[in-house]
């Protein structure tokens, strides 16, 4: 083992993370360069009250060559980003300046590790390689599928998987689609929200696919006893479904016809709409608030109200007179408040990536986790509020409205 010299703080001469970081960003270019690089782990964060617990920086082959692969780890969710070599260095060498103490960098010769010891010295350490395991670069991992194929009615009567339970080539996405969303569900389902009988509404079923792949996950997978109710407002799809919830013997679900304004639905615990268009996903945000929901999720769909009320006179005119970043811009401002409505009203609130977008465009989630608190800075929200819609001239927004 090979331990470089500790350099100690001082004022005078250059720091230790000066002298000690330029040599492991070396080492660390030549493991990259080599595609010797199996793995460099980011931790022992920095700042306590972050919500960044670390990094993993692996090698991905993708079209346009080889990129590094940055997967930001939080308490409920992964977020993946790819960059060009240069460009991840330069955040890996941000990153420990900044916000993490440590790297370990894992490699098919050996293991590097850079620590920032407590009193600002600073550790560079050489070992024997611990991870035998090649390289493969692939960037499309296999994951365990939480919704699985084998006898499961539903996912056949949808016509999702065939008579000998394999994925129809040509529902591949869909099926794609549904674990990433059971996968992004999964850090909200906890045994507090999940009580028995616990009342989960999906607002705007549809063909019943998400709704379907919920309730197979929380009552077979994660054996808890709930209600679950789909409302739609098409009458076929909901007759076809409480077919299939039959057959399914999913004797706790249920589909009834309605629409999200309107449906008598008591005692709503879950509130869930994805992709209920315009002010239909206000009409859900509000219908969950009302019911003091313990968890409101929604993925919005269209942004006309928002897009049609813009009124900017200030330079920002110049974005919002072209039409896609019109469209784009109204999403985001809609989207914003409603997220900042949310918080006012006692919900820990985020905006996420719902699944890819290379499924679907429509792609934002919002999801409100109902505190035991009041929320101290609503005033500050609610002046908040009113200073976007003054930017963009909007008089006000259907959701605001609704209260």
């Amino acid at each position: 083992m090979i331990i470089s010299p500790i350099f100690p703080a001082s004022n005078v001469r250059p720091s230790p993370a000066q002298s000690a970081l330029p040599d492991f960003l070396e080492q660390l270019t030549l493991h990259i360069e080599s595609k010797a690089l199996i793995k460099l782990l980011l931790s022992s964060k920095r700042d306590k009250t972050s919500d960044l617990k670390n990094i993993i920086v692996t090698i991905v082959k993708l079209k346009k060559g080889y990129f590094l692969n940055f997967v930001y780890r939080y308490p409920t969710k992964d977020i993946t980003k790819n960059y060009a070599e240069k460009e991840g260095i330069t955040l890996i060498q941000s990153a420990l300046e900044n916000d993490f103490f440590n790297a370990h960098l894992y490699s098919k010769t050996q293991d590097i590790t850079f620590q920032t010891k407590p009193n600002g010295k600073i550790q560079l350490k050489i070992n024997t390689p611990t991870m035998e395991k090649t390289p493969t670069f692939s960037h499309d991992k296999p994951k365990d599928k939480l919704i699985q194929t084998e006898n499961n009615t539903y996912l056949r009567d949808l016509d999702i998987v065939n008579a000998n339970w394999e994925v129809r080539r040509e529902m591949n996405d869909k099926y794609k689609q549904i674990n990433q969303y059971i996968e992004l569900m999964k850090p909200y389902l906890t045994d507090k929200l999940l009580q028995n009988n616990c009342h989960i509404a999906d607002m705007g079923s549809g063909k019943g696919y998400l709704t379907f792949a919920l309730y197979d996950y929380i009552t077979n997978t994660l054996q808890k006893n709930i209600q679950m109710t789909g409302v739609e407002l098409r009458p076929d799809l909901v007759n076809k479904c409480n077919t299939i919830a039959k057959k399914s013997n999913y004797n706790n679900l249920a589909f009834v016809l309605g629409s999200i304004k309107d449906t008598n639905l008591y005692n709503i615990d879950v509130l869930i709409a994805l992709h209920a268009c315009d002010t239909a996903t206000d009409d859900a945000i509000y219908r969950g608030i009302i019911s003091k929901s313990s968890l409101i999720v929604c993925a919005p769909c269209c942004h006309k109200q928002i897009r049609q009320a813009f009124n900017v006179e200030s330079p920002l005119d110049q974005v919002t007179k072209f039409g896609i970043l019109k469209e784009r811009q109204a999403e985001i401002i809609t989207d914003s408040i409603r997220a900042l409505i949310m918080e006012a009203h006692d919900y820990k609130t985020n905006v996420i990536e719902f699944i890819s977008t290379e499924h679907t465009p429509k792609n934002v989630m919002i999801v409100g986790e109902k505190t035991a608190q009041d929320n101290p800075n609503k005033q500050q929200i609610i002046e908040n509020i009113a200073a976007i819609k003054q930017i963009f001239g909007i008089k006000e927004h259907y959701l605001e409205n609704l209260f």
